[in-house]
């Protein structure tokens, strides 16, 4: 038996839709990263990019467990002395909710040239309003 190396041309990209809503941050950006590198297909190639294209809504909604809502901090730094600036998942959820989401990712993606544009084929909105209605995405329900 041989192996199976996808290339480029032979992939085949569909649409999935996550709901922020129905589980914990951490498990669904598990979910959401293997989504994008193509881990969940049975062709998947390190050294290509396979993944599927991913639609995330209710970000707004997203769930944390226990009191890591006020506990869990994100971190800026501009770059200049005493720029760096702390805040809560609280905070972050009323300025940017999209932004829980995007770090989770973020974080369990590679981070070279192939990550970065696995990456990019991740989309986060806030409300349940999205515009990929017309590529027909699939549902699919984290536990």
């Amino acid at each position: 038996m041989k192996t199976y190396l996808a290339k480029v041309g032979e992939i085949e990209r569909e649409y999935l839709l996550f709901d922020a809503s129905e589980a914990p941050v951490g498990r669904m950006a598990v979910r959401i990263a293997n989504a994008l590198r193509g881990k969940d297909k049975p062709t998947y190639t390190p050294h290509v990019d396979t993944g599927a294209f991913v639609i995330v809504i209710n970000a707004e909604k997203a769930v944390f467990t226990g009191n890591k809502s006020e506990k869990k901090e994100y971190v800026d730094f501009s770059g200049f002395r005493s720029g760096r600036k702390v805040r809560t998942a609280k905070e972050i959820r009323e300025r940017s909710p999209e932004r829980i989401i995007k770090d989770a990712v973020w974080g369990m993606m590679p981070h070279g040239r192939l990550g970065r544009a696995q990456y990019s084929k991740l989309r986060v909105y806030a409300g349940t309003e999205y515009p990929h209605t017309a590529q027909q995405p699939k549902k699919v329900t984290v536990k």
